[in-house]
């Protein structure tokens, strides 16, 4: 499933083509994806203009001149395709997978695909936005400044889950999963083994290795967004490198993979302690 970089990286790419344009058309070639579309989600969008084009953990968010905002997830396999109409009027062709197309002011087709329809698509009012059921328990922007080492300890403390585990819950870093969790945790020297409320005091405030790991999740986003927008293909220390050296400056272990909550984890067992 897309993570934070990869999420950030499409609404990046959406934002040039649908950003203050009016939504002239919207096309539902099935009834549901997940979950079924809201009855009215049609009527409530055709016409209205684009004012931005955001991101919320794993969402992105289309904001509407009606006060209303367009929720999209894009599940498992769900990807975007952007297109100029054809000057003659002709459609743009559709694959068979297309299950929601947009069509916009500016001559530019906005098509969601998703072979697994696992995606998400809602309507719901700018101002209950955090009620949403998407958002409400959803915990910081882990690339804003609510998100440190004291918002990570107070949200680790008396955890007894292993950290790498913690680490998925949006509750605690929103948008974080499975492959950057396994990343910033060998940045920061930690295992995905140790409990999570070894980070923090009993009273919640942060220790030196909450320091490390809010800091290490902060650079591989980053790094992952740079590396995105410039099409790197080698863009993981850990994930998806079982048997290689640890890329550790002066550590001679080897990368292993193990089972963690249905899910592989990548890490070094020399220097994640």
């Amino acid at each position: 499933m897309p993570e934070l970089p990869e999420v950030e990286s499409v609404r990046r790419r959406l934002e040039p083509a649908m950003r203050g344009a009016r939504i002239d058309r919207v096309v539902l070639r099935r009834a549901n994806l997940r979950r079924p579309f809201p009855g009215d989600f049609a009527r409530r969008l055709e016409g209205r203009r684009i004012s931005a084009v955001e991101r919320r953990g794993k969402y992105l968010l289309v904001f509407l001149d009606s006060g209303d905002a367009l929720l999209m997830h894009l599940g498992m396999s769900g990807s975007f395709r952007v297109e100029l109409t054809r000057k003659d009027g002709a459609a743009v062709e559709n694959d068979r997978h297309d299950h929601v197309i947009f069509t916009l002011s500016n001559r530019h087709t906005v098509t969601f695909n998703d072979p697994r329809r696992f995606g998400v698509m809602d309507v719901t009012g700018r101002d209950g936005l955090e009620a949403h059921r998407a958002f409400a328990a959803m915990g910081p922007e882990p690339l804003s400044r609510s998100f440190d080492a004291d918002s990570l300890a107070a949200a680790s403390a008396g955890k007894k889950v292993a950290l790498k585990v913690a680490l998925l819950d949006q509750r605690i870093a929103a948008g974080l999963g499975n492959i950057y969790a396994s990343e910033a945790l060998h940045l920061a020297r930690l295992s995905p083994l140790r409990r999570t409320s070894t980070i923090a005091t009993p009273s919640g405030r942060p220790r030196a290795s909450a320091v490390r790991l809010a800091a290490a999740i902060k650079t591989v986003l980053r790094t992952a967004i740079r590396r995105q927008a410039g099409g790197a293909d080698d863009r993981f220390r850990v994930y998806d490198r079982e048997g290689d050296p640890c890329p550790t400056r002066g550590c001679a272990g080897t990368i292993r993979r193990i089972w963690q909550a249905g899910r592989s984890t990548f890490y070094c067992p020399a220097c994640q302690r």
